[in-house]
């Protein structure tokens, strides 16, 4: 090897090594690593390494700029509820770890071999969060077998992975392929047992070999305890529905006092009892819960006091307010000082200390340092800064008012941009499009569209496509690649063993795709010079690339989910390892099937 293989690698494994023990956050060790080598290259003027152009053209791969957009994309779906209403019928029903990983992982696995993965997961994220807080587990349990189960479900079609259509089109468009070209579901006898024996590993090992990483949301977790009150919508989808059968009865840190009807009588919070239009929900707990309460479909706000607002929904927010000596309704009830009209703010609820207040919301009299949670325009927190009529006012974060009335548009738009995806138009077209409709149609604005971009996910895939240039510049991976499968001789199982093996490693080191189109040309011809079909060769390739369970930068939606989860590269290596193990068994039977 040249001395630039030997920076390469020495990069890599400091990447690799420098996350292991978080030497540093994960975005400045990539940009680190990036440093290093156009440093290398620039002072010793090899081309055998990336140049500076070469090494910043990750940031503008049309992949990467796909991912950014999909996350406006996702941020239309998540500000009109539009994620809850396409899953929740699945998932509200979830009570226990199990459960929700049986809800979840078996229907996105089946939809990976249809869809493009990397858009499922964006849009399954925020829904992940909501779940793991209803069943009462950290979300670091639900987001890595997420990205696996979109990645086993890919292997099955060749649209469900980029890797797949790559490897295809490269394929097809050899000699062998031109006389055996790759068939839409040829990768379907490995991809299907391995979905299936892979969602179940998953949904029988997450206990054991897959640690909480951050704690799940609990009643205790805010001292105050917040009486909301919100109304079963007329003509809503909760009506004539149980308490449990609307995911009411097990909401995580709060829970529902009383139920007061149109005439007048109260009723009990039991399980069975069933929804009416207009009833009236009083609700007690923690702030974090009532905010999530608001994205539950077919609940409005007491007497749908904010559709009353002089203000459009899309320029509401939710706000703190603390009621000082001052203010002009102390000692009145919410209705009798027509607080709405006062402020031109709705009360969602109301906390004093850990009391639990009784009856609605709108008998509550005010008292000096009662906590309000209002739905009112963004002027309210710099008009009632300088008001004495309270001591703090506050934004609640993450807590935007949704658009419940756009969700059916906000899912058509993501369907059409899977659609188009599918019928070949480009991630980046689709999203693009996507995106600018989304802030077009007011699912969300420009201003949540940019903030909803994970700035350090884009930043680490960006700056790993210059390591995995400087890998394959160098001649490191080839060298790798050359090294492991020369110990396989004449044999063919181990021959195709070997290439899958060494696939699946230099996948780690690299991206799936630089991976898979390296080892292409490596594996067909090895393939005919010992007598294997090249198909099955290529066949190897593809899935091996695709199966990249042991660090969170060999895929993409490992990097998407490693900082929401909070996870650590070890996790990786524990979860996935048996995970890759499942993989190579059922493709080694398949294609060693094959075999002559």
């Amino acid at each position: 090897m040249e001395w630039e293989a030997y920076i390469a690698i020495g990069v890599a494994v400091f990447l690799v090594v420098g996350l292991a023990i978080r030497l540093a956050t994960v975005e400045m060790l990539a940009i680190t690593s990036l440093a290093i080598i156009l440093l290398a290259q620039h002072l010793m003027d090899t081309t055998l390494l990336p140049n500076a152009s070469e090494a910043v053209a990750g940031f503008g791969n049309s992949n990467l700029v796909a991912i950014g957009l999909l996350f406006a994309v996702v941020a239309g779906l998540e500000y009109t509820g539009g994620t809850e209403l396409a899953t929740g019928w699945l998932l509200r029903k979830a009570r226990t770890l199990n459960s929700a990983q049986v809800r979840l992982l078996a229907p996105v696995a089946f939809l990976s071999a249809f869809l493009n993965n990397t858009p499922l997961v964006a849009a399954m994220i925020p829904v992940v969060g909501d779940l793991s807080k209803r069943v009462g587990v950290s979300s670091s349990r639900l987001l890595l077998p997420l990205s696996y189960a979109t990645i086993i479900g890919g292997m099955a079609t060749l649209m469900g992975t980029s890797t797949n259509l790559l490897v295809a089109g490269a394929y097809n468009m050899t000699e062998a392929g031109k006389l055996s070209p790759m068939g839409f579901f040829a990768p379907s006898p490995i991809g299907i047992p391995v979905a299936v024996l892979g969602v179940l590993y998953m949904i029988i090992a997450t206990k054991w070999l897959l640690p909480d990483r951050n704690q799940a949301v609990s009643a205790s977790d805010d001292p105050r305890k917040y009486t909301a009150e919100v109304q079963v919508e007329a003509g809503g989808p909760l009506v004539g529905k149980t308490i449990d059968a609307a995911g009411l009865r097990n909401l995580q840190g709060l829970y529902i006092a009383e139920i007061q009807r149109a005439d007048g009588t109260i009723h009990a919070a039991k399980p069975n009892e069933k929804l009416q239009a207009n009833d009236v929900l009083i609700l007690v707990g923690n702030l974090e819960s009532v905010v999530d309460l608001r994205k539950i479909r077919g609940l409005v706000t007491g007497d749908d006091q904010a559709r009353k607002l002089q203000v459009p929904a899309w320029k509401r927010t939710l706000v703190e307010a603390v009621v000082s000596p001052r203010c002009e309704l102390l000692g009145k009830t919410i209705r009798e000082g027509n607080f709405r009209s006062h402020y031109n703010a709705a009360v969602v609820a109301v906390a004093r200390g850990d009391k639990k207040l009784e009856g609605k919301l709108g008998d509550v009299e005010l008292e000096v340092g009662d906590v309000l949670l209002l739905e009112a325009s963004p002027s309210f927190l710099h008009r009632r800064n300088e008001s004495r009529d309270f001591f703090l006012v506050s934004q609640v974060d993450g807590a935007k008012v949704l658009r419940p009335e756009r969700a059916y548009l906000a899912i058509g738009i993501l369907l059409a941009m899977v659609v188009a995806s599918a019928s070949g138009i480009p991630i980046v077209t689709a999203a693009i499009v996507a995106a600018v409709m989304m802030i077009g149609f007011r699912c969300c604005t420009s201003g949540e569209a940019v903030r909803s971009v994970d700035w350090n996910v884009l930043i680490v895939i960006g700056a790993a496509f210059a390591v995995g240039l400087s890998l394959e510049k160098s001649g490191a991976a080839a060298f790798i690649a050359g090294q492991l499968v020369s110990f396989a001789g004449d044999n063919k199982l181990l021959v195709l063993a070997m290439i899958y093996l060494t696939t699946a490693v230099t996948t780690e080191m690299i991206t799936n795709n630089a991976a898979a189109l390296l080892m292409l040309g490596i594996a067909t011809e090895t393939g005919k010079n010992i007598g294997i079909d090249p198909q099955i060769m290529a066949l190897a390739v593809m899935i091996a690339a695709s199966a990249s369970f042991l660090t969170p930068f060999g895929y993409q939606t490992n990097t998407m989910v490693y900082t929401v989860g909070g996870y650590r590269p070890l996790d990786y290596v524990r979860f996935g390892l048996p995970l890759s193990f499942i993989v190579f068994a059922v493709t080694m039977v398949v294609l060693g099937s094959r075999l002559p």
